[in-house]
């Protein structure tokens, strides 16, 4: 089945991009994005996808754009897309990686759309990694650890990879953030980790639906104790995760079919 081609848009601070402004980016490894599902034109968790590329660009930059900015940049790239779309906003500075910027110098705004996507479908089978991002509370490129320990993990017959930091404590996955159930709370890894903006939606929609959940630290010696796990990204709130390392986990559907329902409890919103 073909692919509408109206699904691709690329456009930099709300123009479509060119052949000479995408070049440089070829080789530019310095930028911070955040990933979205568009359903009907409309996003979930807006204000938690502005918030993140806000204190992302005051990290990376020393400096943001108006969330007014970033919204009218999305509108405009929306105006060209399908109603479902898959969507990434990368911000950047023109001056690339190796160099020092000027003082308020402020970052330029690559929107990219595509296909909308769902995700696998799971259970996943995870190989544990140790392993700690640099600047993980940001979603920055350039990550080749992520997809080195991905392909690694596939491999040697896994779906995909768990990482494990200097403590012991499981944080998070190569592009997911991970989730358990203990059989009547949700439980949140306590490590460094990207905050992602799916799994904020699903907790304070939880919170929302008076389901209990906590944040504590958890080891591979912790696992047996689990009766559940999940991934979750921009894609989905939850596929399962049946293997950890050599630790079975159990099913849940109880509580895959909960995080959707939190999920879906989301407003979805124009930017």
């Amino acid at each position: 089945m073909s692919i509408d081609s109206t699904s691709f848009i690329v456009q930099r601070n709300g123009q479509t991009v060119t052949l000479n402004e995408l070049t440089p980016l070829a080789f530019a490894g310095f930028a911070h994005f955040t990933a979205m599902q568009v359903r009907g034109g409309k996003i979930r968790g807006l204000d938690l996808h502005l918030k993140r590329l806000r204190m992302a660009s005051e990290v990376m930059f020393g400096v943001a754009l108006l969330d007014e900015r970033l919204c009218f940049y999305l509108r405009t790239a929306l105006a060209s897309s399908p109603l479902d779309v898959s969507l990434t906003v990368t911000l950047y500075l023109p001056a690339g990686e190796f160099t020092v910027a000027a003082a308020g110098a402020e970052p330029d705004v690559l929107i990219r759309t595509g296909p909308a996507s769902q995700g696998p479908a799971g259970p996943l089978a995870l190989a544990v990694v140790e392993y700690e991002r640099v600047l993980p509370e940001i979603k920055h490129v350039g990550e080749v650890g992520k997809t080195h320990f991905l392909r690694q993990a596939v491999a040697q017959g896994d779906d995909d990879a768990v990482f494990i930091d200097r403590f012991g404590r499981l944080s998070e996955a190569t592009i997911w953030n991970l989730a358990f159930w203990d059989g009547a709370s949700v439980v949140w890894p306590e490590a460094k980790m990207l905050g992602g903006t799916t799994m904020n939606i699903v907790r304070r929609q939880l919170a929302r639906l008076d389901i209990p959940q906590r944040v504590q630290e958890i080891t591979l010696a912790d696992l047996p104790s689990m009766a559940g796990c999940v991934v979750m990204n921009s894609w989905t709130p939850g596929i399962a995760v049946k293997r950890i390392g050599s630790v079975m986990i159990p099913e849940a559907p109880e509580f895959l079919a909960l995080l959707h329902r939190a999920y879906q409890a989301e407003i979805l919103s124009q930017p």
